[in-house]
């Protein structure tokens, strides 16, 4: 839904809603916790102001109704997103305001194009320590695009946590991505493309704040195989070291591998995401564990209505391992 003013400004209006039910084993009692709730329900607003001047407004209302210790989540509107983007060229690109972190691809996948269900659950441990809203921050970011559109960098200052005289130095966080085949555009990545390109990337970011750090290196994978489907890869490494400054992020290594296959007339893709977490000192060693999920997904019509289905289970170094049972259905349009 398009409103056009002039030829140089015009405002573009989406949605999307996930509700979701899932049933989550607790590792004490081995009983399930029961839940039907909505992951996420957005209000998206875009559009051009001026010439090479554009925006992007997200609202959310996360885990709408969810069971979370015994209460029940209610309407919490937030601003997921909030920046305007200044282009001067390909080469070049100012954004400013509310935005992903650019640490990973998976960092700054678009919501609704994920392959599995949801993110990497390391993909935002950033968020707490640093009083980010769900892996965004304030700042002001450059990106573009060299080496015919296949070379793309992200490098940017944010808010970051602040002191009572917010006298520490600002966050600063970026990525540098290649394409080798199709290239890629866009301030989202995109989590699977469905057969409609054939990509592959290989990236390494970084985030970094007074003595907290964070190095990663992802690849991503995509491609048709004929006419009847088509393969999706990617690989996430994230390493976090909160020090000195979030003494609540202990040194970890971190880990992400999806991976799909598309059956394109039937428009099922089943799926399939590893992760694991180890962390470095003898002092959280007992928390390391390893996450496993399988699941199918109908793309009845691609990213705007489908429905997936995952089994997924966590293997704690020390505890009892549990299982989740989800079942999401997804309704998106930009």
């Amino acid at each position: 839904a398009v409103i056009k003013v002039s030829d140089t400004d015009n405002f573009k209006f989406g949605f999307l809603l996930q509700p979701q039910p899932d049933w989550t084993q607790d590792a004490a009692s081995g009983n399930y916790q029961q839940n039907l709730f909505v992951r996420r329900v957005r209000l998206l607003v875009g559009g051009q102001v001026a010439p090479n001047v554009t925006f992007f407004f997200e609202t959310d209302s996360p885990n709408l109704g969810k069971n979370v210790a015994g209460v029940k989540t209610t309407s919490g509107l937030v601003v997921q997103d909030a920046y305007l983007e200044w282009k001067l060229r390909d080469e070049f690109a100012l954004d400013a305001g509310l935005m992903f972190i650019p640490l990973c691809r998976n960092c700054y996948t678009s919501a609704a194009t994920l392959l599995p269900i949801d993110y990497g659950a390391a993909a935002f441990l950033h968020g707490g320590p640093t009083r980010s809203v769900v892996g965004r921050d304030t700042g002001f970011m450059a990106r573009g695009y060299l080496a015919k559109n296949r070379l793309e960098y992200r490098i940017g200052a944010f808010q970051g946590s602040r002191d009572s005289l917010s006298a520490n130095p600002f966050r600063v966080a970026g990525h540098l991505q290649y394409a080798f085949f199709d290239t890629e555009a866009g301030f989202f990545t995109t989590g699977t493309y469905l057969g409609k390109k054939k990509v592959l990337t290989v990236g390494g970011g970084f985030d970094k704040q007074s003595d907290y750090k964070a190095f990663a290196a992802d690849l991503f994978f995509d491609r048709p195989t004929g006419s009847s489907g088509a393969c999706t890869l990617q690989a996430d490494f994230i390493h976090y070291d909160g020090g000195s400054t979030f003494a609540d992020l202990p040194r970890q290594n971190d880990y992400l591998v999806e991976a799909g296959f598309l059956f394109v007339k039937a428009r099922l893709m089943p799926w399939v995401k590893v992760e694991g977490q180890d962390f470095s000192d003898s002092a959280n060693s007992s928390r390391d564990l390893s996450r496993f999920q399988v699941g199918l997904s109908y793309l009845h019509q691609g990213y705007n209505t489908n429905i997936k289905i995952g089994y997924g289970r966590i293997d704690p170094q020390v505890g009892r391992s549990t299982n989740l049972f989800t079942l999401q259905l997804q309704v998106f349009y930009y």
